[in-house]
């Protein structure tokens, strides 16, 4: 494995990881209201298309990180419209 791909795995790791505490968080006190719905919509989209690119150009290390943060985005974005108070 190339020294770029190590790097790219690294870092693909770290910032996805990033994601897990505040889905974790989300989902045991069922609290969005900190969290903007057009920001979870405006990430998800922008990973799933990193993730199409990654896919595109065969890069593992974008491939990666970013189908699983897609994966929590999308749970982060679930729980937002599941979990938002209607008035």
């Amino acid at each position: 494995m190339e020294p770029a791909q190590i790097l790219g795995l690294v870092a693909g790791t770290l910032t996805t990881a990033s994601f897990l505490p505040q889905v974790i968080k989300t989902w045991k006190t069922r609290s969005v209201g900190d969290i903007s719905l057009v920001w979870s919509m405006t990430l998800t989209l922008g990973i799933g298309l990193w993730f199409s690119y990654g896919l595109m150009i065969g890069e593992l290390p974008v491939i990666l990180a970013n189908g699983i943060s897609l994966l929590f985005s999308l749970s982060l974005l679930a729980m937002k419209l599941k979990f938002t108070q209607v008035e």
